[in-house]
């Protein structure tokens, strides 16, 4: 019988190792798994190398992870923003590796990654510092440049309700980016905030399929602004 739910989120990722590559789903606070995120620096794996589209908000989730100093690199599209002090501190101290990636390109070098797509050429950052080193050229008279797929040894996402399969179902906005991380990683690991009978999810509903999906724990809703005043989602 096929079965990926787990006890606890300690038990979710206790064998992430160091060095692994990390992708943290959310688009900022929505849809980030911060009960997974907290799990992980209790758990204590080093020298991680983090995909998500910002460097933390704050000093929780991911901020909380890079201020406990666990990330020797981070790959993203916005490392700083308002309340992004801690990444701030680290990336001018040199404590802290960063790839800039536009967000579109992000995206699609993530969707490559579970695709299965070698490579692409893309439009962005042509003529920009971003591509420098980087293979050009010219498709109808038009600059491109070669992009790569980024994979990851373990995906950490959010969704709203899975089943024991590790089908999932995923709550607006903070579908984001998991979707993709979870088909570009070896091991996905899923916090949901309700596991549903098997046969229980509409196939039609169902955004993430569970052959992408490797381990789902289920998580209490946090409290309207328990969390650095943001809902959770």
């Amino acid at each position: 019988m096929i079965n990926k739910i787990v006890s606890t989120v300690e038990q979710a990722v206790a064998d992430i190792g160091d060095g692994a590559t990390v992708m943290i789903g959310g688009f900022g606070p929505a849809g980030q798994p911060e009960e997974l995120i907290d799990a992980l620096i209790a758990q204590g794996a080093r020298d991680l190398t983090i995909v998500n589209n910002n460097a933390g908000n704050g000093e929780t989730g991911l901020a909380a992870l890079l201020k406990a100093r666990r990330v020797r690199k981070i790959i993203c599209s916005f490392p700083r923003q308002v309340d992004s002090q801690v990444f701030d501190g680290l990336y001018r101290a040199g404590h802290i590796e960063l790839e800039l990636v536009p967000q579109g390109n992000l995206a699609e070098r993530i969707r490559a990654a579970g695709a299965g797509i070698g490579g692409f050429f893309t439009p962005t950052a042509y003529g920009t510092d971003l591509a420098r080193g980087k293979e050009t050229r010219l498709i109808n008279g038009r600059g491109y440049v070669l992009e790569f797929p980024i994979h990851a040894d373990v995906a950490l996402i959010k969704a709203e309700r899975g089943d024991r399969w590790g089908n999932l179902v995923y709550r607006k906005t903070a579908r984001n980016f998991a979707p993709i991380m979870a088909a570009a990683a070896k091991c996905t690991i899923v916090q949901v905030h309700e596991i549903a009978e098997l046969g229980a999810i509409d196939p039609e509903a169902i955004i993430t399929p569970g052959i992408f999906v490797k381990r789902v724990v289920r998580v209490e809703r946090a409290a309207i602004g328990s969390r650095a005043g943001f809902q959770a989602a």
